[in-house]
């Protein structure tokens, strides 16, 4: 609060109401994920609609080989830190492996740990039909709730890989009813990862709600990708739907090369990147050593 009592001027907080309206104008949505405070204030000034504390963070973040293994607290701990960089985006945080398989209630808990705890605006799920009555359960709560349908990788051992989805006519059919189902159960708005661009754009064409697409044409509402993927500064293999805008990584590690060169060579810290001290003070230092030694403690 100012001295006045009125709150900080500064951007204001992106709604539900302020983002279906803008997809009812068919301008397209702009989802990108954070996992940090530095991360979320880039994305944050960049004036994106949602940013994604994805649990995608397993992999990018904390270096496991899947997103199964990222804990509850771990993703609150994330989502704290991105709450604490982002003023003006919904914060959504993503309900980790086993946060929500367990049944509603269970569901229902951790997705209000995630607002509670972690300042986020709405939760994740990925899954069609045996998550409905979940979504049914946190959304009756008052939470907002974004599907997750396609390829979703807290699935990755039953899709044996990172798979396209829904390339075969019953395959389709299915993403289209859990899609429906979804809508149905509250969802305000469903990522669509991996499959066709022509089902992607038929399932978006016939919901009453906005989908975000990730490797999925350009046909939905809106597109999320991975911070770590726009900017170069994944290792990993990138999948196809990835579009780099920048190299960050090899930026880095030249600049990392440079600073180890000039530290052997004694060139860095210079003179511009030292403090300095007075000549009548160094002069009082020396004479008061040389009146008063100090002990070396043994």
């Amino acid at each position: 609060m100012s001295a006045t009592g009125a709150p900080p001027s500064g951007p204001s907080k992106i709604t539900l109401p302020a983002l279906h309206e803008k997809a009812a104008r068919s301008e397209r949505l702009v989802m990108m994920t954070a996992y940090d405070y530095p991360s979320a204030r880039i994305v944050d000034d960049s004036d994106v609609d949602m940013i994604l504390v994805g649990d995608s963070l397993a992999m990018v973040v904390l270096g496991h080989e899947s997103t199964l293994s990222v804990t509850m607290d771990e993703m609150l701990h994330h989502a704290r830190a991105v709450a604490r960089g982002a003023r003006r985006a919904l914060l959504i945080g993503d309900m980790p492996f086993m946060s929500f398989q367990t049944g509603p209630a269970d569901a229902l808990r951790n997705a209000g740990r995630f607002l509670k705890e972690a300042g986020m605006d709405a939760v994740k799920l990925e899954g069609g039909k045996p998550v409905v009555e979940s979504v049914r359960a946190i959304t009756r709560a008052g939470i907002p709730v974004v599907g997750h349908l396609g390829l979703t990788p807290q699935h990755i051992r039953a899709l044996g890989g990172y798979r396209v989805q829904g390339r075969t006519a019953d395959a389709a059919r299915a993403l289209y009813e859990d899609a429906l189902a979804l809508q149905d159960a509250g969802c305000f708005c469903i990522v669509i990862e991996g499959v066709p661009a022509r089902l992607a754009a038929f399932v978006t064409e016939r919901l009453e709600i906005p989908t975000i697409g990730i490797g999925a044409g350009v046909g939905t509402s809106g597109q999320v990708l991975v911070f770590h993927d726009l900017l170069g500064l994944w290792e990993g293999k990138s999948p196809r739907f990835v579009k780099r805008y920048a190299d960050l990584g090899d930026r880095a590690r030249a600049a990392m090369a440079t600073y180890r060169d000039e530290v052997a060579a004694g060139t860095f810290p210079a003179d511009e990147h030292s403090y300095g001290m007075s000549d009548t003070e160094w002069d009082a230092f020396l004479a008061a050593i040389e009146q008063a030694p100090i002990a070396m403690v043994p």
